[in-house]
């Protein structure tokens, strides 16, 4: 499969897990988490299909293009493990949903990003939120979704945290 066709075969994966989100939360309350601005594609999507929801976007080095990018105080910089743990206190509510596009293409780090990542993302996330992401986590509190079925297993991987019992 050539780089085109596997990075379509991304973003039709992402924009599914998205919107099939979206519609699984819908009568939750609670702020989107996005994890990893890249061009700000993803963004723009959840934004116009949620413009009802604040959005808090984390990103280490934003470089998307200007319409795509939100504004303080809903853009957080800094590295994930850094920035997650010291917004705690500024969102407004509990998340619904966390979308985290985190991947690096270097699996170790990416791993190990995950690894960190999991319990602060958790301390975020109400019960029965959703999570996406392009990297697997491993995350007591949350169990294992297929998501949509038009996306093929492992492309993309949908959590949602369980509710307390």
């Amino acid at each position: 499969m050539s780089r085109l066709d596997s990075m379509i075969r991304r973003l039709e994966a992402q924009r599914a897990c998205i919107e099939w989100a979206l519609r699984s939360v819908e009568g939750l309350d609670g702020v989107i988490l996005e994890l990893g601005l890249g061009n700000g594609r993803t963004f723009d999507h959840l934004r116009e299909h949620a413009a009802q929801r604040e959005i808090y976007v984390f990103e280490r080095a934003p470089a998307a293009h200007p319409d795509c990018t939100p504004s303080v105080p809903y853009l957080i910089e800094g590295d994930f493990r850094e920035s997650l743990q010291n917004q705690r206190p500024i969102l407004t509510q509990q998340a619904v949903l966390a979308h985290c596009d985190i991947g690096s293409g270097h699996s170790d780090r990416d791993r190990q990003l995950a690894i960190d990542i999991g319990p602060i993302l958790n301390d975020l996330l109400r019960p029965g939120a959703i999570v996406l992401s392009d990297q697997e986590f491993a995350v007591p509190e949350w169990q294992m979704l297929p998501g949509p079925a038009n996306v093929p297993k492992g492309r993309y991987f949908v959590y949602q945290k369980k509710n307390q019992s």
